[in-house]
């Protein structure tokens, strides 16, 4: 199957040469911590009073049809089950939308506190799956005259479940868990998404979505004297690493922070450079990165560019001994 237009055809080939380990991955953000319920369940509850996250994600704009993400999420920590709760909805688009792909999910992550300097969270979640697919803008190879190109009608008819708009949909139901440990200054975590490996083929026949591990680690180094501000200045070096069927990502990079200003620069191995900034003032947070290919892609995809914004509320029963993550908010 191709897409009609020839950008989007260039795309399928570009993927097909150099894309050619990415056989079936997740959407992914680059802002790791500033969408924490996305990056590992466990997380859920980590910031103790209500916030909510909100994500956005352009990935390769000068590919026409590339992929648009979306998230929001909200969590907090309950007293009455001495732990988080979070809910997340996400969007995927790929294609203009010729494929669409919708979640919403439900997560709890028990807090236990192991000594007076360490903690765990332990997390699971339940996420309700729902992909769609275009097919008027798919073209088959029947169609195409040497010649002339695309002048035929296709024999080739949908298959699946198909709505009466004409497009195919499937609706699957996954579970993912994860877990985090941290001190005062330190913390990492592993994650795996789609533990029960569901099928979610648009067409007939069986595809399995494959498990998504993802294990992180960091620090928060603090620089210098306090100020008014809360260790104010502080450096931040950060690891993450991912793997699903095959395809391996591995992420190294830092934050600087000062005051309510973070400058981020990681590097993603083989594929690009990714450079942040964000303005944290408390109950507001604002971030912004963009991704520097560094891949063969790197003169036709234009980049990646993302946004985040964070809403954190205050809360009035939240727990005195309550030991949140001094992970970083970008």
């Amino acid at each position: 199957m191709i897409l009609k237009t020839k950008n989007n055809l260039l795309l399928l080939l570009i993927l097909a040469l150099f894309c050619n380990k990415a056989e079936a991955q997740d959407p992914q953000f680059t802002q790791f911590y500033a969408n924490p319920i996305y990056l590992n369940p466990a997380m859920a509850g980590s910031h103790g009073c209500p916030r909510i996250n909100i994500n956005h994600r352009n990935q390769w704009p000068s590919i026409s049809g590339a992929f648009v993400t979306n998230s929001i999420s909200y969590d907090q920590y309950v007293n009455a089950v001495k732990g988080g709760v979070s809910l997340m909805f996400t969007n995927d688009m790929a294609g203009k939308n010729t494929i669409n792909w919708s979640t919403i999910n439900l997560g709890y992550s028990y807090h236990l506190q192991v000594s007076r300097k360490f903690s765990f969270l332990l997390g699971a979640q339940a996420t309700w799956n729902q992909k769609f697919l275009d097919w008027s803008k798919l073209t088959f190879g029947d169609m195409i005259d040497p010649r002339r190109g695309f002048i035929y009608a296709t024999g080739d008819v949908p298959r699946g479940t198909i709505l009466d708009n004409g497009w195919g949909t499937k609706g699957f139901f996954d579970v993912s868990a994860g877990l985090v440990g941290f001190s005062k200054n330190f913390y990492f975590g592993f994650a795996a998404h789609h533990l029960n490996q569901p099928n979610e083929t648009l067409v007939l026949g069986d595809s399995r979505l494959p498990i998504r591990f993802t294990g992180h680690m960091g620090a928060n180094i603090p620089l210098g004297r306090q100020s008014k501000y809360a260790n104010s200045t502080s450096i931040s070096p950060n690891i993450i690493y991912m793997y699903q069927d095959g395809f391996m990502q591995l992420n190294i990079g830092t934050y600087i922070k000062y005051g309510v200003f973070t400058v981020g620069a990681w590097w993603r191995e083989g594929d690009s450079f990714i450079l942040s900034l964000g303005v944290d003032a408390g109950t507001f947070r604002f971030g912004y990165s963009y991704d520097i290919t560094t891949s063969k892609l790197t003169n036709a995809s234009g980049g990646s560019h993302e946004l985040s914004l964070g809403l954190n509320f205050n809360c009035k029963n939240k727990p005195k001994k309550f030991r949140t993550i001094s992970c970083p908010s970008f």
